[in-house]
């Protein structure tokens, strides 16, 4: 009977914790359904839209680590991204060289950004992510005073591709496929290696199960034992078991499913900055991250200098949203100079709540399964909308319903579950 209560308890505190995200993965398997999109297409989109905006998303884990709470100022960076774009397509400097050139000149612009965000943020200390929204609109000003009036009066620049016809400002789109020279960054870091999907996952499963058997059996002859999860192997085992019989049953098959490509390096980008986010918990420097983020007081009597380390939460925050900025748009193709940057923080932080994340937890997991959903709820929901009620313009409402009605949702529902935790006590 205990036990039984204990199991109820567990499930609901489960689905107490987890509600946005169940929400979402019935709202994306009734669109799915009602959309009658084939699988292959779906797929296909999803690859694209996930590899094009994990960074982005992955960049707001370190500042809610910090206690900072969602990072809304990473629209700052994202405009850090789109000045070292307009410079390389300025100097005509195109392709792969292009793209890291662009790296490159944003690096210096984003620490700089984020080193006054971050002494910004310490002035609001409990306000950040408001404070943080309010910055990203007063930047985005500042970058359109620069861009509308100063290029070609106090700035001077005479670049037809760039430049409006009187002279004076930047165009409203850049065409970033052809640039100065034929080819401008676009699919600069995509297409330096495709690989059809199962294969990478046929690989990559088997990687896996290798690494993980050659840790889980070391660890058990090991003298010093070390707490293993052995729950997790075993499911960490038959997933991968599970997905090479369906790469091997896709691949001998005559599925269109077998024509979808993934664009390895993009992936490999992807991994890096997950591996750079489990590595940095790990020392001095992301364990100082969690004492401040779980308590400032007792962080500063520990002699953490607790504004230094806020500070370079958000400094790699906006960093990584600058990088990121420029594998989204050289996945896209277009540059829209005075609005690509203004709808990153909120579809960002929205895909993030969507995975299970809070204000004060968030996972690389999370990110990866959030993205994944937002973008599958966004291929599926114009046509959803257009079979259900016989107009895609419902569709389209509805995606921007969720991406803002969801923010919403989730920093209520947090807020309701701080007060119930706090009667429980």
């Amino acid at each position: 009977m205990i036990s039984k209560n204990i199991v109820g308890d567990s499930g609901k505190k489960m689905i107490f914790n987890n509600i946005v995200t169940i929400i979402f993965v019935i709202l994306c398997l009734i669109g799915v359904q009602l959309s009658n999109l084939p699988i292959p297409f779906i797929v296909n989109e999803l690859i694209t839209r996930i590899t094009r905006n994990s960074f982005l998303v992955l960049s707001l884990i370190i500042p809610v680590l910090a206690g900072m709470g969602l990072n809304f100022s990473i629209v700052v960076g994202a405009m850090a991204g789109q000045i070292a774009i307009i410079s390389v397509t300025h100097l005509g400097i195109t392709g792969f060289k292009g793209f890291i050139l662009a790296i490159v000149i944003s690096f210096p612009i984003a620490l700089l950004f984020g080193f006054l965000t971050g002494k910004l943020l310490n002035k609001t200390k409990g306000q950040e992510m408001i404070a943080s929204m309010i910055t990203g609109f007063f930047a985005n000003g500042v970058y359109q005073l620069i861009f509308l009036f100063l290029v070609g009066t106090l700035i001077p620049m005479k670049n037809p591709v760039l430049m409006l016809s009187g002279g004076v400002g930047i165009r409203n789109t850049i065409d970033l496929s052809k640039g100065v020279k034929p080819t401008g960054i676009k699919y600069a870091l995509d297409n330096i290696l495709k690989l059809p999907l199962f294969d990478v996952l046929l690989t990559c499963s088997i990687i896996t199960i290798i690494i993980y058997s050659f840790i889980y059996i070391r660890n058990k002859r090991s003298k010093y034992k070390v707490n293993y999860n052995k729950f997790k192997y075993i499911f960490t085992m038959i997933m991968m078991v599970l997905l090479i019989i369906l790469s091997l049953y896709i691949k001998t098959s005559n599925s269109l499913l077998n024509m979808t490509k993934v664009p390895v390096i993009t992936i490999f980008v992807i991994f890096a900055l997950c591996l750079f986010n489990v590595l940095i918990v790990k020392t001095k420097i992301g364990q100082e991250f969690r004492t401040v983020g779980q308590d400032k007081q007792i962080a500063k009597v520990s002699g953490i200098n607790v504004d230094k380390i806020r500070v370079l939460a958000i400094v790699i925050s906006i960093v990584l949203a600058a990088w990121g900025q420029i594998i989204f748009l050289q996945n896209l193709g277009t540059l829209n100079t005075y609005g690509s940057h203004e709808q990153i923080g909120m579809f960002s932080i929205a895909a993030l709540l969507i995975g299970g994340a809070s204000v004060s937890k968030a996972t690389i997991g999370q990110a990866i399964l959030g993205t994944t959903l937002f973008h599958t709820l966004f291929i599926v929901s114009p046509l959803a909308g257009k079979n259900l009620f016989g107009d895609a313009q419902i569709g389209e409402f509805f995606r921007a319903f969720v991406a803002y009605g969801v923010i919403g949702v989730s920093l209520g529902l947090h807020a309701w579950k701080k007060r119930v935790e706090l009667k429980r006590k």
